[in-house]
């Protein structure tokens, strides 16, 4: 999916006050050349060259932060490649995401989930831990019955911010169509396991994939911020509730979501679903959190 600094800005500046941003890996304009460890640096390397050029030209919002991607499960490697992420970021390196994303049912595409989940793996611990000790973030994008690994994760690196995207991703297609209950249910189970982990945060948002089993990208016409509301209050409010505001970030998921709804009619479901908060609370959700766990 092409998605430009363009269309970046097309859809920031859609009606919503958007201030920063943060680039979130995609394995997109990687080196392809050189030691292939340092591959990944590429996309740094880009991203970063992408806001110099924004702010030159008084783009908004601005491009605040990068996460990038390194091989985890290689520990001796980890620290060199952090440090080529840092060089090549322009003072944006925030930290890096490794998908442990990982399904065998055949419900999801396969390339979402065809390799095994790593967060068990000692080396793959060892590397999370590391981001920690150097100050830097660790996102973590896993399917909702995947909660025991992550445990197993957060457990295992106390010391690192890691930030649970996509709200740990329900699935309803294929093994879990018509399941939405009963997926429902495990799936509230590990929001609420995963509150327990001090250094957890959790993203708000992600849950307009065609995966997430709603429909909406089938759709003649997009679904309307009501329609989002009703369809996914009981997610948002739960998580709030386990982690409260200031461990709560709403996200776009932008470009993927836009399968499915802009990203205009995205953000009005979320202030909607946030009507009854405090102002405090609402400067969480949407600012506060982000930028203080990604120093924005």
């Amino acid at each position: 999916m092409k998605y430009t600094a363009g269309d970046l800005y097309a859809d920031t500046n859609s009606g919503h006050n958007v201030e920063k941003t943060v680039f979130i890996e995609c394995r997109s304009n990687y080196r392809t050349h050189g030691d292939p460890r340092f591959r990944p640096v590429g996309e740094t390397e880009f991203v970063a060259k992408t806001a110099a050029e924004g702010r030159a030209h008084q783009k908004t919002p601005e491009i605040a932060g990068i996460v990038a991607h390194v091989d985890l499960t290689h520990p001796s490697e980890v620290l060199q490649v952090l440090e080529k992420h840092e060089e090549a970021g322009n003072g944006l390196f925030r930290g890096i995401r490794h998908i442990g994303a990982f399904d065998d049912s055949g419900s999801v595409d396969p390339a979402l989930g065809k390799t095994p989940c790593p967060y068990r793996q000692q080396s793959f611990q060892s590397g999370v831990k590391a981001l920690g000790d150097r100050g830097y973030t660790f996102d973590a994008w896993h399917f909702f019955h995947q909660t025991d690994d992550f445990l197993a994760l957060a457990r295992a690196a106390p010391n690192t911010a890691i930030i649970l995207d996509h709200l740990a991703s329900p699935i309803g297609v294929g093994t879990y169509a018509g399941k939405q209950a009963e997926v429902f249910e495990q799936w509230a189970r590990g929001i609420k396991q995963a509150a327990s982990c001090e250094n957890v945060v959790v993203k708000l948002g992600g849950l307009a994939m065609p995966f997430n089993g709603f429909g909406w990208h089938e759709r003649e016409t997009p679904p309307t911020s009501d329609e989002i509301v009703e369809a996914q209050m009981a997610y948002f409010t739960h998580a709030i509730e386990c982690f409260e505001p200031d461990r709560c970030m709403f996200e776009s998921n932008f470009p993927v979501d836009r399968l499915s709804v802009s990203y205009s009619v995205l953000w009005n479901a979320f202030k909607k679903l946030t009507a009854d908060y405090s102002d405090s609370e609402k400067h969480a959700l949407f600012y506060g959190t982000a930028a203080r766990v990604y120093r924005l």
